[in-house]
C-alpha cells in the first residue's frame, strides 16, 4: 500500500529531545515500511526515517536557532506539497490536527487523521461537525469522549520499538523518577511530595516549555531540596538508564491525559508506574501487574514499597505484547485497508 504520513513541523522525527507526536510518527512510519509498505514521510529535513523522506523545512522548528519564522506558513505550504502529489497514494494520514480540513475536504474519504491532543476545548465540536466526514483516530477510548459525535475510525494506542529501550531485571538506582514537562497539568510538585514522603530521592527529565516558565518559577525553590534532582530534557539514548535504573515512574498527572507515552517508555524498561487515574491511564496500565493507579498522596507512598517488588520481565513482556511499534502498525495497517475497502465500496455503488 503506498502511504503518506505527514508530521508536524515543530519536531524532527524523530524528535531529538522531547516531542511525543513525532516520535510516534517515526514509529509508526518505520514499522509501516518494515511491514511491506510504501510510505513517503513529510516531515523536517533533520527527520531520520527508513521511508522516503520529502523534506518541507530545513530544520524542526522549536530547536531553529532563527527564531524569526512562521509555524502557519510551514505547514501550509507542506499541506499544498501533499495536495499536489495526493494521487501517489492510496491513504494519506495526517498528524497535524485538523489543519489540513479545509483543503482536503473534497477527498476526506482518502485520508486518516489521528489526533494527539487533549478534544475538550470550547472551539472543537464545531469543526468537528462542519468537517464531519473526515475518519479520525483517537489514541485512547478516553480521549474521545468530548467529541463522541465525530466520525472515529478506530482507536489505536501508541507504540514503540522494544529494541529502542533496554530491559533492567531490577532497579539500579534507589530512587523513583519523573519524565516529561514541568507544567501544572504533569504535577511534578505532586512527584516531590511523593518522593519525599516516600523517603527516595526523585530524578526530574523534564521539559520546561516558553508557556511553563511561569509555573517552573513558582516549583523551583522546590527543587533546592538535596534528594530532588533536576536534570532537565534528555533523549532517546538516555531513557533506558533513566527509567530502568528507577524503582517506580512516577505519573501524577492533573488532567485528561489522550495516553502518555512516558507509561509504556518505562514499561519497555521493565519500570513500574504509579499513576492518577486521569484521562487514558485506566487503558495503559494494568492495575497491579505494571503499576498502580492511585488517587492520593497516601495511596502513592505505599504503592511505592509495592511496586519494588513487581516483576519486571511481566511488566516489558506487556508492552511487548500491547504497545509496541509492530502492533501500533498492524493496527493502522487494518484500518487503511478498511478505508481502502470502503472506498472501492462506494464508487461500485456510484457506476
Amino acid at each position: 500500500m503506498k502511504i503518506a504520513q505527514v508530521a508536524p513541523l515543530y519536531e524532527a522525527v524523530p524528535p531529538r529531545l522531547y516531542g511525543g507526536t513525532e516520535r510516534i510518527v517515526a514509529h509508526l512510519t518505520d514499522a509501516l515500511v518494515d511491514l511491506g509498505h510504501d510510505v513517503t514521510l513529510f516531515a523536517s529535513a533533520d527527520s531520520s526515517t527508513r521511508a522516503t523522506l520529502v523534506p518541507m523545512r530545513e530544520q524542526a522548528i522549536r530547536l531553529d536557532p532563527d527564531g524569526l519564522h512562521s509555524d502557519l506558513a510551514s505547514h501550509l505550504s507542506m499541506l499544498h506539497e501533499v495536495r499536489e502529489r495526493q494521487d501517489e497514494f492510496d491513504i494519506i494520514h495526517f498528524h497535524v490536527d485538523l489543519l489540513h480540513f479545509p483543503l482536503f475536504a473534497d477527498v476526506a474519504s482518502r485520508t486518516l487523521t489521528t489526533l494527539h491532543g487533549r478534544l475538550d476545548l470550547k472551539d472543537l465540536p464545531a469543526v468537528y461537525r462542519r468537517w464531519s466526514r473526515f475518519p479520525m483516530v483517537s489514541i485512547s477510548d478516553h480521549q474521545r469522549r468530548p467529541l463522541r459525535f465525530a466520525n472515529w475510525a478506530g482507536t489505536v494506542h501508541h507504540g514503540m520499538p522494544p529494541s529502542q529501550y533496554r530491559f533492567s531485571p531490577s532497579a539500579g538506582g534507589n530512587y523513583l523518577a519523573f519524565l516529561g514537562r514541568m507544567s501544572p497539568e504533569k504535577r511534578p510538585d505532586r512527584a516531590i511530595a511523593i518522593a519525599k514522603a516516600a523517603g527516595l530521592p526523585l530524578r526530574i527529565a523534564a521539559k520546561v516549555d516558553v508557556a511553563d516558565r511561569a509555573y517552573f518559577r513558582e516549583i523551583e525553590p522546590l527543587l533546592d531540596d538535596p534528594s530532588i534532582e533536576f536534570i532537565g530534557e534528555i533523549s532517546d539514548a538516555d531513557k533506558s538508564d533513566f527509567l530502568g535504573n528507577a524503582t517506580a515512574l512516577l505519573f501524577p498527572i492533573d488532567w485528561p491525559e489522550p495516553f502518555g507515552l512516558v507509561m509504556i517508555e518505562a514499561m519497555a524498561c521493565g519500570t513500574p508506574v504509579i499513576a492518577w487515574p486521569c484521562g487514558a491511564v485506566p487503558e495503559v496500565i494494568d492495575d497491579g501487574v505494571t503499576g498502580r493507579i492511585v488517587d492520593s498522596r497516601a495511596a502513592a507512598v505505599a504503592a511505592v514499597s509495592e511496586v519494588a517488588g513487581y516483576d519486571r520481565m511481566r511488566i516489558r513482556q506487556v508492552f511487548e505484547r500491547r504497545f509496541s511499534a509492530q502492533a501500533m502498525a498492524r493496527n493502522y495497517a487494518a484500518l487503511y485497508e478498511r478505508r481502502r475497502r470502503q472506498r472501492s465500496d462506494d464508487t461500485r455503488l456510484l457506476a
